[in-house]
């Protein structure tokens, strides 16, 4: 038996065996199983050095392992150089090989309601912050990053300017990456003038943590407002853009496709489908 897992601490709240068992079994995937693994931070480094020996084939990471397995790894795909951090693994060999597909799966999510040479808004500066620039940037948007300690949304601002050639080669980009605006936090609602896609990649709003406080009266009523988060599926960002005639696009979606990308590294010849059964399947364990 062949296996994967999802890592993290704690890790009993993943969706991830619920979404990857179930491709498991449409696609027809034999002598495989998906599993949620606690892994402690100080055994990061011994469980990913045995994977191999263990029979793992690959591993999905999630929080607090995504930047500190970097280290461990001998090779990473170009969007895992420019966020920091890693969210898959898979097993070549001796070799393990870390990709993130964060980006990615925001891109698939909203890909129909992308605009090229937009204008965001994003709220926050973590890691998933990083993979929505990775995401929006190559697209000729121009962003705007707000998050309530400012010195980290400079640093992001910082570290795609040095790596700005980097993207454009790797990913093909043709035009000049427009630079990454910051704004003071106290700041957030007046920048919201004139930009057409507005992204909280906080985990205020997810359920056991804060609400995301903000208004949405300088937004203009046709601009999309998205959140990562997933639980609740209608934040009370999305719902006061609801209430304020915006479209919005729920966070579940970015979880799936980011984890279809996963699958597809693994399983290069299988076809996983994000579709309604699997969101109703994933929703009902949400609900549990």
């Amino acid at each position: 038996m062949k296996k994967l897992a999802v890592l993290g601490y704690p890790i009993s709240h993943s969706l991830s065996p619920t979404i990857h068992n179930y491709w498991i079994d449409k696609c027809g995937i034999k002598d495989v199983i998906y599993e949620a693994v606690e892994v402690k931070p100080e055994n990061l480094e011994h469980f990913i050095k045995n994977m191999a020996a263990d029979g793992y084939i690959g591993v999905n990471l999630t929080i607090p392992h995504k930047e500190a397995v970097m280290q461990y790894l001998n090779k990473l795909d170009t969007v895992s150089e420019l966020v920091g951090a890693v969210n898959t693994i898979k097993v070549e060999g001796d070799t393990l090989f870390g990709c993130n597909t964060d980006a990615l799966g925001f891109f698939a999510n909203l890909e129909k309601s992308i605009d090229d040479n937009g204008k965001a808004l994003i709220i926050g500066a973590g890691g998933a912050a990083r993979a929505v620039c990775v995401a929006l940037l190559p697209c000729g948007y121009k962003i705007i990053i707000s998050n309530r300690t400012k010195q980290r949304a400079i640093k992001i601002a910082e570290d795609f300017s040095e790596r700005e050639k980097k993207i454009l080669d790797k990913l093909g980009v043709l035009q000049e990456l427009h630079k990454i605006e910051i704004v003071d936090w106290e700041q957030k609602e007046a920048a919201m003038s004139d930009i057409s896609l507005l992204v909280n990649t906080t985990s205020l709003g997810m359920k056991g943590q804060g609400e995301l406080d903000i208004s949405l009266n300088n937004l203009a009523k046709d601009a999309l407002v998205t959140d990562i988060v997933y639980n609740p599926l209608i934040t009370k960002l999305l719902e006061q853009a609801q209430t304020c005639g915006n479209p919005i696009v729920d966070g579940l979606g970015m979880l799936l496709y980011q984890a279809q990308a996963a699958f597809k590294l693994w399983f290069p010849d299988s076809n996983p489908v994000v579709n309604e059964e699997l969101r109703n399947l994933v929703l009902a364990k949400l609900k549990s």
